[in-house]
């Protein structure tokens, strides 16, 4: 499980909405107060809980001793190893089948998005075609599906490429943290299955959202719509916008129409794309 970012009160909501604690690294976009002074006490109730499962934080280059000064607030020793990594954009954290790669974003400091990028998945496997073939059903199938060959007990070879299909593409999900529309956002998010983009403001307000370092909905959109994502998430909207939120919405589905705004307590699943480009699967 990955926490992206840690502002005040994290720890709060994560009980309120029973994520647990189980998280295995902490991706933290830049150091703005509002991204990561939860980390403070996050990481001690995680000690007096009893953790001992190491954790790993990770950081835009220069942000490491700002947050080892941070994990080491309190003064007892954690009772588990959290270690602090600074990253530059393209250098990315490998994972058992996926990596997660940091790129460059546009704030007012030194800032990162994170890419979660799922290794290509096997080809489908033509049960049909394995039966007309005499290849018994069971361990065989998962051994022709995984890239064996197999032998019939009438002594011919069956192989992958006769009842595999091509390789499909893994799922990704991109997150931006506070940035200006990017190119390089749109291209670390070519074909996302979920894009989540900073809205911090409505068109009314594009000149405050460039001199902010920050993003309108409809430039969260635009980016969205140049990628080629399946899905936008919209997030950290101003609180000016608590009483009016489906302003920002709507501004986005005129550019987007597969818009989304998240809100406290949302989930969403990231379903596979084995279907029409840009169709999100049931």
């Amino acid at each position: 499980m990955f926490l992206l970012d840690c502002g005040e009160g994290t720890q709060r909501q994560m009980m309120r909405y029973g994520v647990g604690f189980s998280v295995g690294d902490i991706l933290i976009t830049h150091l703005h107060s509002d991204h990561y002074l939860g980390l403070a006490g996050l990481l001690r109730t995680m000690s007096l809980q009893g953790r001992e499962e190491p954790l790993r934080i990770w950081a835009p280059y220069g942000a490491g001793e700002t947050l080892r000064a941070l994990r080491d607030l309190g003064g007892d020793r954690l009772a588990f190893d959290a270690t602090v990594h600074e990253l530059h954009a393209g250098e990315a954290l490998e994972g058992e089948g996926f990596r997660v790669e940091a790129f460059a974003t546009r704030h007012t400091r030194r800032s990162l998005g994170y890419a979660l990028i799922e290794d290509a998945r096997p080809g489908r496997f033509d049960a049909a075609a394995a039966r007309e073939l005499g290849v018994p059903e069971g361990p065989l199938f998962g051994r022709l599906h995984r890239g064996e060959s197999v032998d019939l007990e009438d002594g011919r070879r069956v192989h992958p490429a006769d009842l595999v299909g091509p390789l499909r593409p893994g799922r990704k999900v991109v997150y931006t943290g506070d940035t200006l529309p990017s190119p390089e956002t749109v291209r670390i998010s070519r074909a996302a299955d979920l894009l989540v983009h900073e809205a911090t403001f409505a068109e009314e307000e594009r000149s405050r959202a460039r001199e902010t370092g920050h993003s309108t909905a409809a430039g969260a959109a635009r980016i969205a719509r140049a990628a080629g994502a399946r899905r936008l998430v919209l997030t950290h909207v101003s609180a000016r916008y608590a009483e009016r939120p489906a302003q920002l919405l709507e501004e986005a589905r005129a550019v987007f129409p597969r818009a989304e705004l998240a809100r406290d307590g949302w989930s969403t699943a990231v379903s596979f794309d084995d279907g029409d480009p840009g169709e999100p699967d049931p």
